[in-house]
């Protein structure tokens, strides 16, 4: 007679917000269209001073969130 052993899968731990990539890209998105917005308005130079830089990091993070695993 065959013995069937139960084993459990142990159960997986969720990733804290900052390492999951769903919510992840969804900030690095939000980032990109909010520097393509800094950068066509026509009322505050301080904002389209910004706005290079805002447009570079929301892509730079999207590179990198976009290799987490899912």
């Amino acid at each position: 007679m065959t013995h069937l052993i139960e084993t459990r899968t142990p159960a997986r731990r969720k990733r804290p917000l900052f390492l999951r990539r769903g919510p992840m890209e969804t900030i690095a998105t939000v980032l990109i269209g909010l520097g393509f917005l800094m950068l066509f308005q026509p009322f505050l130079m301080v904002l389209y001073t910004y706005s290079l830089v805002t447009l570079l990091a929301g892509t730079v993070m999207f590179i990198i969130v976009s290799k987490f695993p899912e």
